[in-house]
């Protein structure tokens, strides 16, 4: 099972049993989130931009306008970013307030921008993108024109130093408390893709595709 380097920045140090470095899980995770979280350091004051992603091999890529202020100066000043995912899968109610707690699996990149240049992998990029929002959606679609592709940035990050960090399971109380009259267990929590709406301005005849059944 191949792994990622353990850093000083990457190394779980609060619960580290949590923290998992294999690229399996790793990539697992970062390709069933829809939205990262980018953050970087301009002129000593902290932003995070939250943005749609994809994963293709050992790069994330977020695309953008040309116009975007916040991707041109990560591609210019090759700011070091910190990209973060996370999901919630339920919550854990202890016998105790002090034991409560979540389940979760995150995942933390540290990389640079790298603005993508060649355009068989721009193209690449914003497909995997498409498929990644709706799986199928690329090959039913109207594709971006030149004057589309010339207002379109993309950005890749290297892979390189990341961890994940995980927790399953019920809650973990105080040997005394377990015979106590509470209730404990865990709330599940999922993200749940519902019926879809069509749009008012939808050309009459047209079926909803088999892809969104």
């Amino acid at each position: 099972m191949e792994k990622f380097p353990i850093t000083d920045r990457t190394e779980i140090t609060r619960l580290a049993k949590r923290g998992v470095y294999d690229k399996d899980t790793v990539y697992a995770i970062l390709d069933e989130a829809m939205f990262c979280t980018i953050a970087y350091v301009r002129d000593g004051m902290p932003f995070q931009i939250p943005t749609g992603f994809c994963r293709i091999g050992d790069k994330l890529y977020v695309h953008g306008s040309v116009g975007s202020f916040y991707m041109r100066e990560l591609a210019e000043k090759k700011l070091p970013v910190c990209i973060t995912v996370t999901f919630m899968d339920g919550l854990v109610l202890a016998r105790s307030a002090f034991h409560h707690s979540v389940n979760y699996r995150s995942v933390v990149v540290f990389s640079e921008a790298k603005k993508v240049e060649d355009q068989d992998e721009l193209y690449m990029a914003l497909e995997v993108f498409t498929n990644k929002l709706q799986p199928g959606r690329w090959d039913d679609i109207r594709k971006p024109n030149a004057g589309e592709w010339k207002a379109t940035m993309v950005l890749s990050f290297d892979i390189q130093e990341a961890s994940a960090k995980v927790r399953t399971g019920g809650p973990k109380d105080d040997e005394e408390d377990y015979s106590l009259d509470i209730w404990a267990g865990v709330v599940p929590l999922t993200t749940t893709r519902l019926q879809p709406v069509p749009d008012d301005l939808l050309k009459a005849g047209i079926a909803i595709p088999g892809y969104l059944k």
